[in-house]
């Protein structure tokens, strides 16, 4: 009999594993109904049968009812599920006065997170911690935090990372979220969480344990973020200093996009390429260093983590590029086929995509990973011209807040800012954007960064590129722009209509 098949018949859905998998979310409803993630019948949680002679893919699924008392259910009240989202089993309705059992209207959002995440366990948690913490900035798209010792219990994150969950609205009934919660796991391959506004947190891990640790941390998180805000302190910078309002100042010298004096920003948003860093040590350092790694990246890390996810998200781009019949797309077999045939066809794909020098998000999070290699071992220096660090100074010693947006990965990012000739200036910079948020030529992109900063009106932050088609974007958002002109920049058309400067120091 097929696994499939043996999965879904009677004696194995009366059997241990799945036994098992019904106490658990039993358990684990009571354990999180003590600290408020699961009061009033709200919240859930789901894990996938562990059966190892099963794929995790494949495993069934069993999921917590809804609108019950989460801290009275027992491992008979859970619904089983198949891997692809068919109910296998349905609890016994209860005598009166309990309700009737009935499946949570959460069933297709954690069937995203199963599907595209490949996760084997899912909570969502109504704490009231999550609910405030996406509140404390009604129009920020982003949860954002930094320097916090209990990141590092996040999968991906270290100490000094930017912790970053997506923030969507909520909905009257919960599968009306389905198809933002899917938008934003697709737009941030490296958020194990997605906070919905008002309303609560869903979390993914790769086990039971991988959840749970994740989600206790988050909560933790969330509960510091608002405690920093009562005492006016700042979580999003790494020296959480006060939380200040900005001085509103005349820029010497300066015209803003509309023709009359500008005043001083509260943010700076800052590209890389050629702004603050010359475009040939990106061309002639980081993407050869890249290029030149990729196979014995991949052959030295095949079996990790992160690079199985990488190889994922590999996998996924070249599925796409291959319907749409793009140039240097050839077909990756499944891993059975062997380490160094998959590692061959990934690496032609990927030089491919180097060749053609794609913004996509798949390939810059492969990239990052070797560069940070490259860094460690001190074989790359980040490069940034000589007026970046005062500049960066001057606007952190005034209360400015600067990121910066590229499509180099965010982690690509700090890379570079941590490691420079000049030290490690990330002690500067607030926050790190890249093409997860949209693309650098595209309106809505720089729409989304200003509700991700909070600030009262666009206008109020400041960006600074070389390039004519971003900066059209960013001043149709509502963005003051200037264009940076470097040393090696393509030119701009003439009459452009933006304020130019060579210098930071004429900011």
């Amino acid at each position: 009999m097929a696994c499939g098949e043996t999965s879904r018949s009677e004696a194995y859905l009366a059997g241990p594993a799945v036994r098992e998998a019904r106490e658990l979310v039993a358990e684990l409803c009571r354990h999180f109904y003590a600290p408020g993630w699961l009061t009033g019948t709200g919240g859930s949680i789901t894990v996938k049968v562990h059966d190892p002679d099963v794929p995790l893919a494949d495993r069934l699924i069993v999921m917590s009812p809804s609108g019950v008392q989460k801290e009275r259910m027992a491992a008979e009240d859970m619904y089983v599920f198949s891997a692809d989202g068919e109910v296998l089993s349905a609890p016994a309705a209860k005598p009166w006065p309990n309700k009737p059992l009935k499946c949570t209207d959460c069933a297709p959002l954690f069937m995203k997170a199963y599907q595209m995440r490949g996760a084997g366990a899912v909570f969502h948690s109504h704490g009231i911690e999550t609910c405030i913490a996406s509140m404390l900035d009604p129009g920020a798209k982003e949860f954002r935090m930094t320097h916090m010792e209990m990141i590092k219990a996040i999968k991906g994150h270290g100490y000094r990372d930017e912790l970053v969950i997506p923030i969507i609205e909520n909905t009257p009934y919960e599968y009306e979220l389905t198809d933002s919660l899917s938008e934003a796991i697709a737009a941030y391959p490296k958020a194990t969480a997605v906070l919905v506004r008002n309303h609560g947190i869903f979390v993914w891990g790769d086990s039971w344990i991988s959840a749970k640790t994740q989600a206790e941390s988050y909560h933790y998180l969330l509960d510091a973020a608002i405690k920093l805000y009562q005492l006016g302190i700042d979580w999003t910078t790494p020296e959480h200093g006060p939380i200040a309002k900005r001085p509103h100042k005349t820029l010497s010298p300066g015209i803003s996009n509309g023709g009359h004096a500008a005043e001083s920003p509260v943010c700076v948003v800052l590209d890389i390429e050629g702004t603050t860093t010359p475009i040939s040590f990106v061309t002639d350092v980081m993407f050869p260093y890249a290029r030149d790694n990729v196979r014995k990246h991949l052959t030295s890390t095949f079996d990790s983590e992160e690079t199985k996810e990488d190889i994922k998200l590999l996998r996924l781009q070249i599925e796409d590029d291959l319907r749409n019949r793009i140039l240097g797309a050839v077909p990756v077999p499944p891993d059975e086929a062997g380490k160094e045939e998959v590692i061959d066809l990934l690496v032609s794909n990927v030089e491919s995509m180097i060749k053609a020098d794609r913004k996509i998000t798949s390939l810059k999070q492969l990239q990052g990973h070797i560069w940070r290699t490259g860094f460690e071992k001190k074989e790359i220096q980040g490069v940034v011209f000589e007026d970046v660090p005062e500049a960066l100074k001057n606007w952190h010693s005034s209360n400015i807040k600067v990121y910066i947006y590229s499509s180099g990965s965010r982690e690509a990012q700090r890379l570079l800012f941590g490691n420079t000739m000049y030290g490690d200036l990330r002690k500067f910079l607030c926050g790190y954007f890249d093409t997860t948020i949209g693309n650098k030529r595209e309106t809505r992109s720089y729409f989304e960064i200003s509700q991700s900063l909070g600030v009262d009106n666009p206008s109020q932050i400041l960006f600074i590129t070389d390039v004519f088609q971003e900066a059209i974007a960013a001043k149709d958002a509502g963005f003051e722009v200037v264009i940076s002109i470097r040393q090696g920049n393509a030119p701009v058309p003439e009459n452009h209509g933006f304020r130019t400067i060579k210098s930071f120091s004429e900011i």
